[in-house]
C-alpha cells in the first residue's frame, strides 16, 4: 500500500459523497476521507448508523459533515435529481463519489436465481448507482478535479459458481465505469474501480459464514488506496480496475 500513500492533507476542501456509510467499507472510508481533511456526505438508509459516524467524525475535530437518509431499493430518478440539486445549493461543487452501498442477495445455484431478489440486487448495485451518477455529473464538472469511485468485486472480474445476481452486477459496475471514463476522458472527472477484496465487513460474514473474521484485513487497512483515488495525486487515473488487497 506504500504506493497509495497521500498527505495528511490530501483532501482539504473536498467534499465527498459515501454511500453505504453506516458501517464497514462506507464507514471506514468516510472516516479516512475526513481524516483528510474533506467535508464528507455520508448517505445510507439507516439514519441512527450514520449518526454514529457523524458523531465520530465531530468528537475527531474534522470538517463537520453531512448526512443524506436514502433508500436506493425505493428511490426514484426525482430523489436522485434533488439530491444533485442539494449538494450543489449547498457546497457549489462536487469533488469525489465513493459509490460503496451494495446488497449481497442470495447466493446459490443459477436455476435457483429469484426474480424479487435479482432485480433488488440490480435496482441497488447498477441502477441506482447509475441514476446517481447522471444528475451528479453537472456537480462534479463544477470541481476542479473530480473522482468517481464504483466498488467492484473479484466476482466482478471472474465469474464463480453460485454467486449469481451479486457477480452480474458487479460485472456491470465494471462496465459502467469503462463508459463513464470513455466518456470522461480528457476532462476533469475520471472514473474507477477498486475490489476491496476478502475484508472483515457484515457482508463478507453473511456470505462466507464458517470463516473466521480474525484472518482478514480490516477496512481501515484498505484505506490508502481509497484516500489515494480521491486524491489530485490520482488525477491521470482513469478507466483502472484497482484491487485493494
Amino acid at each position: 500500500m506504500l504506493e497509495y500513500q497521500v498527505a495528511p492533507d490530501a483532501l482539504k476542501g473536498k467534499t465527498i459523497l459515501v454511500t453505504g456509510a453506516g458501517d464497514g467499507i462506507g464507514r471506514a472510508a468516510a472516516l479516512a476521507y475526513a481524516a483528510h481533511g474533506a467535508t464528507v456526505i455520508l448517505l445510507g438508509r439507516t439514519v441512527k448508523k450514520l449518526e454514529a459516524v457523524y458523531d465520530e467524525i465531530e468528537a475527531a475535530g474534522f470538517p463537520k459533515p453531512a448526512i443524506v437518509p436514502l433508500d436506493m431499493k425505493g428511490a426514484t430518478e426525482q430523489n436522485y435529481r434533488d439530491m444533485a440539486e442539494t449538494i450543489e445549493e449547498q457546497f457549489g461543487h462536487l469533488d469525489g463519489v465513493l459509490h460503496n452501498a451494495s446488497v449481497l442477495g442470495v447466493l446459490g445455484p443459477f436455476e435457483h436465481i429469484d426474480l424479487v431478489s435479482l432485480e433488488e440486487v440490480m435496482k441497488v448495485n447498477v441502477t441506482a448507482q447509475a441514476m446517481m451518477t447522471k444528475h451528479l455529473l453537472k456537480v462534479l464538472r463544477k470541481a476542479p478535479l473530480a473522482s468517481v469511485v464504483f466498488t467492484s468485486s473479484g466476482v466482478g472480474r471472474t465469474g464463480r459458481a453460485y454467486w449469481g445476481p451479486y457477480s452480474f452486477s458487479k460485472f456491470a459496475t465494471e462496465g459502467m465505469m469503462q463508459v463513464l471514463a470513455h466518456e470522461c476522458d480528457g476532462t476533469s472527472v475520471r472514473a474507477n474501480t477498486i475490489n476491496p477484496g476478502a475484508t472483515r465487513t457484515k457482508m463478507r460474514a453473511n456470505a462466507y459464514p464458517g470463516e473466521d473474521p480474525q484472518t482478514l484485513k480490516t477496512a481501515e487497512e484498505l484505506m490508502p488506496l481509497y484516500v489515494y483515488l480521491m486524491a489530485d495525486n490520482s488525477k491521470d487515473q482513469n478507466g483502472q480496475a484497482f484491487s485493494a488487497q
